[in-house]
């Protein structure tokens, strides 16, 4: 059911590019368990933490009228999510049969609807969608979950709209101060040494692989980067810096935890702004993102349990990420 409904609303992305890869791998992605939050800024108590821990575990749910219906027509219940449930807790056995989608009562947006019940965000807004492509893939999210509980882990794109609804509004500078203080240190401006025997390899797949991307910066933003050898980067040019920093300025509130969720999963922000603006798919920003371990596996071999669950866990993170782009675009 859910591969059906999320295999539907991604024939509606404008980008089909961006999507392309991702179109046969749904159903594996779906069943990774990621249990770290891959963003900094990814869903915290906007109340200072109020409340008790224990409630924070528990799911609210409110009830409404005796009138109410299943389409949820003229009812005031709701279901808020808990903070926790960005986490990779199971935060309740499964209490709805059905999941639909509705437009908002003033018309601005589409909401998830839970029975009758409403589905708002772990700070209490409106879950309210920009597009019903959105509304519908995760609405597919939860129609996956399990009766023995309800596994936030697996809902992605449910963890990207609690986000972008709750904490961009309030924390956007502190995002993009966040994101710029690590840019000197972009996985893209870093190269291994050209001079050593152990990593040359990986120094010509990142001159064969990166420099495009360079060269891409510099034709986009009017600047060309500089590369390093040190972990540490080094300092990028002043007009570079403030070229990046106006661009995350610019973007709206989908877009910005997008590139905060990818930059934090990639270790580049450049690469995040490579997905946002269309030049790289999902597999191209997947293959820069693992260029040097991938050189290692090739070389020494793949740890099972090790190699294999990090390459599942970044493609969650980082497919979903593009999913949740191109489905959020009007």
């Amino acid at each position: 059911m859910a591969t059906s409904l999320i295999t539907k609303t991604l024939k509606s992305i404008k980008n089909p590019k961006l999507l392309r890869p991702l179109t046969g791998q749904f159903t594996s992605i779906a069943a990774v368990q990621s249990e770290n939050p891959s963003s900094s800024f990814t869903n915290a108590d906007s109340n200072n933490n109020k409340r008790s821990s224990s409630n924070d575990n528990n799911i609210d749910m409110r009830k409404g009228p005796t009138n109410c219906n299943s389409k949820g027509e003229k009812d005031s219940s709701s279901v808020t999510m808990p903070i926790s449930s960005m986490t990779g807790s199971i935060v309740g056995k499964r209490f709805y049969k059905q999941v639909t989608t509705r437009e908002a009562d003033d018309g601005n947006g589409w909401t998830v609807m839970l029975d009758y019940r409403t589905l708002k965000t772990p700070s209490k807004r409106p879950l309210k969608l920009p597009t019903i492509a959105l509304a519908k893939a995760i609405a597919a999210e939860w129609d996956y979950q399990q009766t023995d509980g309800i596994r936030p882990f697996t809902m992605p794109l449910m963890k990207l709209a609690c986000t972008a609804l709750d904490r961009v509004p309030l924390t956007r500078p502190k995002i993009i101060e966040h994101l710029m203080r690590k840019f000197s240190q972009d996985l893209v401006f870093c190269r291994a040494p050209e001079d050593n025997v152990l990593t040359s390899g990986v120094y010509e797949r990142q001159v064969e692989k990166l420099d495009p991307l360079i060269g891409w910066i510099n034709s986009e933003f009017g600047f060309k980067p500089v590369v390093y050898s040190s972990l540490f980067g080094g300092k990028q040019e002043e007009g570079l810096v403030k070229a990046i920093e106006h661009h995350l300025r610019q973007t709206d509130d989908c877009q910005l935890a997008v590139i905060d969720a990818i930059a934090s999963a990639a270790h580049s922000l450049i690469i995040a702004v490579g997905i946002v603006k269309g030049k790289l798919d999902i597999e191209e920003a997947i293959e820069l993102i693992r260029l040097e371990e991938d050189f290692q596996v090739d070389t020494w071999g793949l740890v099972e349990g090790g190699h294999d669950i990090d390459i599942a866990d970044l493609r969650v993170q980082i497919s979903s990420a593009a999913v949740f782009l191109g489905l959020s675009r009007k």
